[in-house]
């Protein structure tokens, strides 16, 4: 009896000594949390220390959101702490909701902060856009572009530059597109404006033209922002495309036409060449008939069908035609000399 009396008395005494340690640890902790009316257990704390939580973290901010009107057990908070996500920013962003009369609870903060980790923004500071708007430049310059660019009907461009108004949308930001697509549908709805003017005067005498037919087309449909206005800051001039594009399609035109002429003379060199080499051919082929000619001579003489006489006479009637013709040569070119 002794001996288990000693085993109780030590268990007790360690139990003494466990308690006594959270109280020294944890003291300063609760007695805030109690004197702010946001009290916090001390073997709460002690469970959150064994889950590796911070719970100097944890009790500030729920003494900061119940002093904010906001009751909030430090379960959810140790919940999203371990998921990842940022204490301080969401109690921070719940309060500013309530005090800006934004419909936002717990979860959907939590939410947010989560989907937010590692692209630089805050569910604060989407609480934050969603009181006071902010403005993006359309084009973005960190994109490499200065303006945007458009025809009108007329052929002349119209460089123009876009302020878009947004505001958080704090419903859709879970999930939603972000501010690099409300640049790139803004920037296709004043592509498609400028496109859509007859003449780039049209463009220049009503710039609140583009904005209003931009922001008719609900380009902020699907994203985590809502458009408040497009403000057109500055509108140039640019080139004219279209004198440009009639001009290189007149250089292709005239190349191709330059082609095909080519083409053509080609052709006729060839036919000329093949005119040429059949020519030559006749000739060689009246050569060859010519040739044969003494031959066959030689074989009527041999065959007796040619006599010496009949060889005279011919020889005769063919200085007689040359005699003639030669006659008649002199009497034409001695004709055209007199006149």
């Amino acid at each position: 009896m002794e001996s288990l009396y000693l085993v109780g008395l030590g268990i007790v005494a360690l139990l003494a000594f466990i308690f006594c340690l959270v109280v020294f640890r944890f003291f300063n902790l609760w007695l805030r949390a109690r004197l702010a009316n946001a009290p916090v257990g001390l073997f709460k704390m002690f469970g959150m220390s064994l889950r590796k939580v911070p719970v100097g973290m944890i009790v500030d901010n729920r003494i900061t959101a119940v002093k904010a009107g906001l009751e909030i057990p430090t379960d959810p908070l140790e919940a999203h702490y371990l998921a990842g996500g940022d204490v301080n920013h969401v109690i921070l962003a719940l309060i500013a909701a309530d005090k800006a009369g934004i419909s936002l609870d717990f979860n959907r903060a939590c939410a947010i902060d989560l989907a937010t980790k590692g692209t630089g923004k805050t569910v604060l500071e989407a609480v934050r856009t969603s009181i006071n708007p902010k403005v993006i430049d359309c084009p973005n310059a960190a994109m490499g572009r200065q303006t945007i660019d458009g025809v009108a009907q007329d052929g002349i461009g119209v460089k123009v530059k876009a302020r878009v108004t947004v505001r958080s949308h704090l419903d859709r930001f879970v999930g939603g597109a972000t501010e690099e697509t409300i640049i790139a549908r803004v920037g296709e709805g004043i592509v498609s404006s400028i496109g859509s003017a007859p003449s780039y005067k049209e463009v220049l005498e009503n710039p609140d033209r583009i904005s209003k037919t931009v922001l008719a087309k609900g380009l902020d449909s699907g994203t985590a922002f809502e458009i408040l206005s497009i403000d057109i800051a500055d509108v140039d001039i640019g080139d004219n495309v279209g004198a440009k594009l009639q001009t290189e399609q007149a250089d292709a035109d005239k190349r191709v036409a330059q082609a095909k002429a080519e083409v053509r003379r080609a052709a006729a060199v060839a036919v000329e060449q093949e005119m040429r080499a059949k020519t030559q051919e006749m000739r060689a082929k009246v050569v060859e008939a010519e040739a044969l000619v003494p031959q066959a001579m030689a074989d009527a003489f041999r065959s007796g069908n040619l006599g010496i006489m009949d060889y005279v006479r011919m020889k005769n009637v063919e200085a007689d035609t040359s005699m003639r013709s030669s006659i008649a040569g002199g009497e034409k070119k001695g004709g055209e000399g007199a006149v």
